[in-house]
């Protein structure tokens, strides 16, 4: 049962750290895309 938290807890918390690292990755994308588009005007 110890083990099983654990494991659960670490999971979750690398999972959460995946999905905020690929959210800052599209907003990163998004801004530069932007930019590009800003600057080529």
């Amino acid at each position: 049962m110890n083990w099983n938290d654990m494991n659960f807890g670490m999971g979750f918390e690398m999972g959460f750290g995946w999905l905020f690292g690929l959210l800052i990755l599209v907003l990163v994308v998004l801004a530069i895309s932007a930019l590009i588009k800003y600057l080529r005007k």
